[in-house]
């Protein structure tokens, strides 16, 4: 297209002479109107693919935007009921879908985008066959080198669309266990017991435990002796039960009433019964503890006796005044055979005197 303008214009001409101008000049204003047709065409065929690619990018955002929005309004109505206790906090549930949001937004504008750059390249008459497929073949290269980057960022992805797991949730990744201080879509940030921070890739995580989703169980196990009276034994561990749950802040962690579930097992030493309880997530271990503390005390006022531990020592004998003397010896005998020859040789007399 472009040599043909140079030759019409005669910007070509090697002869240098200016002679012939005005018919080059002519020549090109005519080339011109011949074509003009056909770049007022191409010209609007981009300007309406850049035109609509705009207007589909901003309805597709704004659809995403306005469906996030319904979804934080529908975590909002449940909030503070019986069935929100169950479920995520609206805070955690505006970053999941912020996070959402700015993933599927990425996607449709890479994705609208790119479709108008290739229209736009075809436009131009520009062979696409070439570029497609060594796109193609690049995409191969770079998924079999990167597959592991790949597997860790598509399953980030539907961690968070699955809403696996969040920020301040405790879990059990299986190669590392901790509070979650960081949630991205290739790498998890876990702090674990000891303050270390584990570093998990989530195409490493095969099986995910979260302990601070729904409800924790606190369970106690209570060890008395067999001639107990299991009558007084569950008044006592009821009274305590419900106690705890009249108390602050045990009130509000408890989110059941503590049942005596009877007896874990019978021995001939022991029995086991055994407490169990539904708690807010995270909480189990506190309440646990709380509840062994109260029964500790609530069987001391009641004379009940807990078995379990070290053994009892046997007590000590009396001690025998004889135990302290050694035994006869022959050497105490001063006639003894033993004695006689361990005494010491007595000089002879000096004769010479």
């Amino acid at each position: 297209m472009f040599s043909s303008v140079l030759a019409a214009t005669g910007t070509d001409d090697r002869s240098g002479s200016f002679g012939n101008t005005p018919n080059r000049v002519n020549e090109a204003a005519g080339w011109f109107q011949d074509n003009w047709s056909q770049w007022l065409a191409v010209s609007l065929r981009i300007l309406l693919i850049v035109i609509v690619a705009a207007v589909l990018r901003g309805v597709v955002r704004r659809a995403i935007t306005r469906l996030i929005d319904r979804m934080n309004r529908t975590v909002q109505a449940v909030d503070g009921t019986a069935l929100g206790g169950l479920l995520v906090n609206v805070e955690r549930r505006r970053q999941r879908s912020q996070a959402i949001g700015s993933v599927l937004r990425s996607v449709a504008s890479f994705l609208i985008l790119g479709t108008a750059a290739l229209m736009i390249m075809s436009t131009f008459e520009i062979n696409l066959a070439p570029l497609l497929a060594s796109a193609g073949v690049a995409g191969v290269a770079i998924g079999f080198g990167a597959r592991n980057l790949v597997t860790d960022f598509l399953s980030g992805v539907f961690m968070i669309l699955e809403d696996q797991y969040g920020v301040g949730d405790s879990i059990d990744a299986g190669v590392a266990s901790g509070e979650v201080i960081e949630v991205g879509l290739r790498v998890t940030k876990l702090r674990g017991d000891n303050g270390e921070i584990w570093y998990v890739r989530n195409g490493e995580v095969k099986r995910i435990g979260n302990l601070s989703q729904g409800w924790a169980t606190a369970g106690v196990d209570v060890t008395v002796r067999p001639d107990e009276d299991l009558d007084r034994v569950k008044a006592a561990l009821t009274e305590v039960g419900e106690q705890l749950a009249k108390d602050e802040p045990w009130n509000e962690r408890l989110w059941g009433p503590v049942e005596v579930l009877g007896l874990d097992s019978v021995l001939l030493d022991q029995m086991t019964v055994r407490l169990s309880a539904k708690t807010m997530p995270g909480k189990s271990l506190g309440v646990e503890r709380e509840l062994r503390w109260r029964v500790k005390q609530a069987f001391d006022r009641a004379g009940i006796r807990l078995v379990g531990g070290l053994p009892a020592q046997a007590e000590p004998e009396a001690d025998d005044p004889s135990a302290g003397v050694a035994a006869p010896s022959a050497y105490a005998s001063a006639t003894s055979p033993q004695s006689v020859a361990a005494s010491p040789i007595v000089p002879p007399p000096n004769l010479s005197k």
